[in-house]
């Protein structure tokens, strides 16, 4: 039954309580509520007329179509259905409002058609439970124009977005109930008249967008790839310019996300801690806005239930901290808890900054080992020496830049100083615990993560900052711990001394431990390196840097004429000393024209240490 008569083709006047709903441009905001958005004034004082014409004229032709709903048909006739809506909006802290709406089946979009430019709102019941990507995907296969959601977010269990063109929603509404899922259950697209939504209505400006760039970028850490906007809304550089950078709006998130696209895909750790975040739905572009992210900080925030979670859940997160969010006094205990993250996010190695047990059922691929022979084996063995003698040259002679083609390109690196009561002068390796990583110990995840080297670059600028030493070959013990057609795991264990600095002359004891690929038994590239630092033990000192006695070289056959002449004429044509002339034919099976070729290349890399020329 209708509340108040209304004549067709008559205009229905706005009353108070539309006016001032959340649906009107009026009522956008209430007076107390208003912040300092981005073109907040300008935004009101010219939409609000306009929107107010056009909401007029929306609703004057959708109650003067020529539904056979909306026609009198004597004293008993049946106006439209109206039902009251509470409509509170999550990016926003409002009362709730109550608005009269027409029900979606007694509207449809013939009077919206005439007015291009109407936005509208796509609702899809249970969406939640599907993949983004494949639901957009779905819909536009089926869709006869093409598709532009805009500001497409979950609320609870549904999906919503908008579309602008009244020709689009007339298409998606086509669309309704024809896509079907896995379970061959038909999915329902609901359409209904929407006032601009909010994030279009506060966009940033384009001076404000450079601002938001310029802080973003002031506290992004570019080596450990990590980005730190706790209590983002009081940066200086807001209040300075007036900006109210609320991240738990998703017009603020959303920016921000495009920002972080822009400037740093290659982001791994985002840290959003203390920003008041009571939902996440602008965070869920991150999903394909900031793909690469490993370690989330949502702590310290106003999550009040584990299914904000599901909107980022398809992260593959390794670390994430929650703590201090209310939905985590919901569990009975821990490992409640901890089991229902899980769920979540099954690749989690750390949790609120605890090391997680791998679950005993996880699938681990075993590598398959070779069924090296004796010739293999040594094949191997000479590969890995070779490798060992020549890093440590480069490593040792002061300019470890050269050490750049050793690496892979997303190589690994990092350093450990074991603790030893029975050891006085621990004081003296200062300058190696300021790169000490000990997982156990460290509880601070981003310096964890910046005290692990990523890329080769990383890798060879930290190595360069550590002293400058001279490592005893003779010393060296290599053990060989896997073996694939393709990875090598090796360790060297041994001693060095520093050149230079305070603690110069002093000993350590050191061991390496490296995973490799080879390729062809020819050439060897780090995947991961892990050093190991000590000072020696008295008796490690007293072994150390002792000359060995001569090999005893009997029963290598001595160099003939020709091979002899073949080393004097290298010598002369390459500059190099005799021995390592001698070397270099050797390697290549004294194929002189090989040799040659080998060596130029070397050297046109600058690759030969200066220490073998003459």
């Amino acid at each position: 039954m209708l509340t108040k008569k209304h004549k067709p083709g008559q205009a229905l006047q706005s009353s108070p309580a539309l006016e001032n709903s959340a649906f009107s441009a009026q009522g956008a905001r209430p007076e107390h509520a208003r912040g300092t958005f981005p073109g907040d004034d300008q935004l009101n004082r010219a939409s609000q007329p306009c929107e107010r014409a056009r909401g007029a004229l929306v609703f004057a032709m959708m109650w003067s179509s020529p539904d056979k709903n909306l026609e009198d048909s004597g004293p008993y006739a049946t106006g439209p259905k109206k039902r009251r809506r509470k409509y509170n909006d999550d990016d926003q802290i409002f009362p709730s409002v109550w608005e009269d709406t027409l029900e979606e089946s007694e509207t449809g979009l013939g009077a919206e058609n005439k007015i291009q430019g109407t936005w509208f709102k796509v609702t899809i019941p249970n969406g939640r439970k599907y993949d983004k990507t494949w639901l957009i995907k779905s819909i536009q296969d089926l869709c006869r124009v093409p598709l532009n959601p805009v500001d497409f977010h979950y609320d609870k269990h549904r999906v919503r977005f908008f579309v602008q063109n009244a020709r689009t929603a007339s298409a998606l509404k086509d669309v309704n109930n024809k896509i079907y899922d896995e379970t061959n259950q038909k999915i329902s697209i609901i359409v209904s008249p929407s006032v601009v939504p909010y994030s279009v209505q506060n966009k940033f400006t384009s001076e404000q967008m450079e601002q938001l760039q310029v802080t973003v970028m002031k506290r992004y850490n570019a080596s450990q790839k990590a980005l730190d906007l706790q209590r983002f809304r009081f940066d200086q550089d807001f209040m300075d310019n007036d900006i109210d950078m609320m991240l738990n709006r998703r017009s603020c998130m959303v920016a921000t996300l495009q920002i972080i696209q822009r400037n740093i895909p290659e982001l791994l750790a985002l840290n959003l801690r203390n920003n008041k975040l009571y939902q996440l739905d602008g965070l869920s572009d991150m999903i394909e806005k900031a793909p690469q992210v490993k370690i989330l900080n949502l702590s310290k925030n106003k999550l009040k239930s584990i299914l904000e979670l599901e909107k980022v859940k398809e992260l593959n997160l390794e670390e994430l901290w929650l703590e201090g969010n209310p939905f985590c006094n919901h569990f009975s205990d821990q490992s409640e808890y901890i089991s229902a993250i899980r769920d979540l996010f099954p690749k989690l190695l750390r949790l609120d900054g605890k090391e997680l047990i791998l679950p005993a059922q996880m699938d681990i691929e075993v590598p398959q080992l070779c069924k090296e022979t004796r010739t293999d084996s040594e094949v191997i063995k000479n590969l890995v020496l070779r490798f060992l003698k020549e890093y440590y040259l480069f490593y040792d002679n002061g300019d470890r830049f050269r050490l750049l083609d050793a690496y892979h390109d997303e190589a690994c690196f990092s350093l450990a100083i074991p603790f030893n009561f029975n050891d006085p002068d621990m004081s003296n390796l200062e300058e190696y615990f300021k790169y000490n990583r000990d997982i156990k110990k460290l509880q601070d995840s981003y310096m964890r993560m910046r005290l692990l080297k990523h890329t080769k670059q990383d890798i060879v600028d930290s190595l360069s900052l550590l002293p400058k030493t001279q490592h005893d070959f003779c010393s060296f013990w290599v053990d060989l711990c896997l073996h694939t057609d393709i990875m090598l795991c090796f360790s060297v264990n041994g001693f060095f001394k520093e050149v230079e600095g305070k603690c110069q002359g002093c000993i350590r004891a050191f061991t390496r431990i490296f995973i490799a690929t080879h390729y062809s038994n020819s050439r060897i590239c780090i995947l991961n390196d892990e050093l190991i630092v000590r000072n020696a033990s008295p008796r490690e000192i007293q072994n150390a840097f002792i000359s060995l006695p001569p090999a005893d070289t009997s029963s290598k056959p001595p160099l003939s004429e020709e091979q002899q002449e073949m080393v004097k004429s290298f010598s002369m044509q390459s500059g190099m000393k005799l021995n390592w002339s001698q070397k270099c034919l050797e390697d290549n099976g004294w194929d002189y024209t090989k040799a040659a070729e080998i060596f130029t290349i070397l050297q046109n890399e600058n690759k030969i240490p200066k220490e073998f020329f003459k």
